[in-house]
């Protein structure tokens, strides 16, 4: 009977099936043909869509945050990245702007060299300060030509602007030389204005000269230019010395109080030039 019965059942469903399906395709049809034609279904259409957005995007959060933090790290990376590039070229270009600043310096310094070399007449040679004494009460210096170059004890040096001082001793390939702000240095000017001869000394400060031999009435006043006297044969003549600073004249005292400012900037000067001086002309008389 069982068995019966479960043979009599399956051929019973086989038609309900696929009547069902008959159906659905049917209405499926319908269905398509009305949206098609007439649209009737949007507005189901866009209801389902609205009750769905939200399950879509609690779906997709994950995913969009993990597409943002990994945009986000590796667009941090690379700002990183750039920032640093970009520090790295600033520097190098800030270093490379303070090499042209010096040589353009250089060149300037160079070429008012030359230009002074040319308004002299004497035999000069450019020279370079190796290193300054540390020593604040002696203004020392040395530079990079010696004796082998012709370089003398008590050889006249000087800048582009005025005399910046002497060799003091000469060795092979170097030489030592004294700023004339040192305070043991003693140089011969005369007052270019009126040939007023005197003497200019170093203080140990190395922008003051003082001229601590003139009287009171001499006449000398603040503004005159001192060049050298070319005596005493060490420093050739007419080469700026200073510019006087400050007269005081005071009546109990033998000698005003005089101070100048040197034309050469001694503690600034990278290039010097060393003066060789033609012999003086003897003139001779012949005895009638």
């Amino acid at each position: 009977m069982v068995a019966s019965r479960g043979k009599n059942r399956n051929p019973a469903r086989i038609p309900a099936l696929g009547l069902r399906l008959l159906v659905l395709i049917m209405i499926s049809m319908v269905l398509m043909y009305l949206d098609h034609r007439e649209k009737h279904l949007d507005a189901v259409r866009k209801g389902i869509g609205a009750a769905v957005y939200p399950v879509q995007l609690i779906v997709d959060a994950p995913f969009r945050l993990w597409s943002w933090l990994a945009e986000s790290t590796v667009s941090r990376n690379e700002l990183q990245l750039e920032v640093d590039r970009l520090n790295a070229e600033r520097l190098l270009t800030n270093a490379r702007l303070q090499r042209l600043t010096a040589l353009e310096a250089e060149n300037a310094r160079l070429r008012a060299l030359l230009d002074a070399r040319a308004r002299v007449r004497d035999e000069v040679r450019v020279a370079e300060i190796m290193a300054v004494d540390a020593n604040p009460y002696e203004h020392n210096l040395i530079i990079d030509i010696g004796s082998r170059d012709g370089v003398f004890d008590g050889q006249a040096i000087v800048s582009a602007d005025g005399v910046v001082g002497q060799v003091i001793k000469a060795g092979l390939k170097t030489a030592q030389a004294v700023l004339i702000s040192d305070a043991d240095h003693a140089l011969p000017v005369e007052v270019n204005r009126n040939g007023l001869r005197t003497i200019a000394v170093g203080t140990g400060e190395i922008d003051r000269l003082d001229l601590p031999f003139l009287p009171n009435n001499a006449d000398i006043r603040a503004g005159d230019l001192l060049v050298t006297s070319g005596l005493g044969g060490a420093f050739p003549a007419g080469y700026p010395v200073a510019t006087v600073d400050a007269v005081t004249r005071i009546p109990q005292e033998p000698f005003a109080n005089v101070t100048a400012k040197p034309a050469a900037a001694l503690d600034q000067v990278r290039e010097v030039m060393l003066v060789w001086s033609p012999p003086p002309i003897v003139k001779e008389q012949n005895d009638e």
